[in-house]
């Protein structure tokens, strides 16, 4: 029950105070990211801290830029409007302190060579879909934001600027040759929290048999 407590304690934060972010505490946020599973132990992600603030307004700029460049390029004005009003959802790192940005390297999964070789391709594209690799990066993610919620502070797992993925990581000071972006999260001492929104029932997410 212990470990379910500390499940709740994991929100997604999208407002935060100006108090600082420890090192310490993001080594040991980092220190449960080693722990986390991956497919072959491959480990292909890299966590990217950001505190630099000029940094993560560059970033901030990149996804602004990229949303203006999509939306002018949508006839529908409703969706047009949509989709520019959507970049303030997309910019909720920006709130934070800190921006955490989650990179992976490919990672190819058992199998789909061989099924390719036995003409399986439909089979092979079905195993492609699993995503492994990612799966990899989802279960490094979660350490982190558990870590994070465990030591006092807020988190929201993000993927809405991905569409910026390029802008943003050539807007960092360093390069990543192999990876790419796939997530990000605001870190910081939680301000104001809103309710979690509904889960479903146990027995609409399980089967036993």
């Amino acid at each position: 029950m212990a470990l379910i407590k500390a499940f709740e304690k994991r929100v997604s934060v999208r407002n935060f105070t100006d108090a600082p972010v420890k090192k310490e505490d993001v080594k040991l946020m980092l220190e449960a990211v080693q722990l986390a599973p991956s497919g072959k132990n491959r480990q292909n992600w890299h966590f990217v801290i950001v505190e630099d603030r000029a940094v993560i307004e560059k970033i901030e700029t990149a996804v602004r830029k990229k949303n203006q460049i999509l939306a002018a390029c949508i006839e529908d004005s409703d969706k047009k409007r949509k989709f520019e009003k959507f970049v303030e959802y997309a910019l909720v790192f920006k709130r934070a302190p800190v921006t955490v940005l989650v990179f992976a390297s490919d990672y190819h999964p058992t199998g789909v060579n061989e099924m390719q070789a036995a003409g399986l391709a439909e089979e092979a594209s079905q195993l492609e879909r699993t995503a492994p690799g990612i799966q990899n990066l989802g279960a490094a993610m979660e350490h982190f934001c558990l870590a994070a919620a465990d030591l006092g502070y807020g988190t929201c797992w993000m993927t809405s600027p991905n569409y910026a993925a390029k802008e943003i990581q050539e807007s960092l000071p360093l390069e990543l040759p192999g990876f790419h972006l796939v997530a990000m999260t605001p870190l910081g001492v939680p301000g104001q929290i809103g309710e979690r929104p509904k889960r479903k029932k146990i027995e609409e997410i399980s089967s036993w048999i």
